[in-house]
């Protein structure tokens, strides 16, 4: 009976570290790219007449997950949207980051300096850092989301228009 509770405990042990091993998994497979160069992604969605979309996310965040997951991917795929870029900064890393200006950061400097707070936030950016649409903050609710998604993209890609 000795033997039988630490090869118990043994394999509750495993399961444990299976089960954390493929959420992790999960998480990481709904990643957009990172965020690397602020300026010069801006600059190639503009090329493009889309705005760069930044997802403000955290690796602890389900509702983040979800706004991956269920929209913003799925954007990336539309015929529709050809040309979207969409990037991930994650308010909890210090991966480095080149702002709008060449400036280097780290993602989550830039996300205090752009006062994200909450996460998820999407946010619509031009070629020179500046905002073209209201921000996106939270999952929302899921029958509006997708409308309020188009939205944004529909009034940033106006505002780089020529007038």
């Amino acid at each position: 009976m000795a033997h039988r509770i630490p090869h118990l405990i043994q394999h509750l042990l495993l399961a444990a570290l299976l089960a954390l091993g493929s959420s992790a998994a999960t998480a990481s497979e709904n990643d957009l790219p990172a965020a690397v160069n602020l300026a010069a992604e801006a600059a190639q969605a503009n090329r493009a007449g889309n705005p760069l979309i930044v997802l403000f996310s955290r690796s602890d965040c389900k509702y983040c997950e979800t706004v991956k997951r269920d929209y913003l991917k799925p954007l990336g795929k539309d015929p529709h949207h050809r040309g979207v870029l969409i990037r991930q900064i994650n308010q909890d890393s210090d991966a480095v980051l080149t702002d709008f200006n060449g400036g280097k950061t780290t993602q989550a400097a830039f996300a205090s300096a752009e006062n994200i707070k909450l996460v998820p936030v999407v946010a619509f950016y031009g070629p020179n850092g500046n905002q073209l649409a209201d921000r996106l903050v939270g999952a929302g609710v899921a029958d509006y989301y997708p409308s309020y998604l188009e939205s944004a993209i529909e009034k940033s890609a106006a505002a780089l228009k020529p007038r």
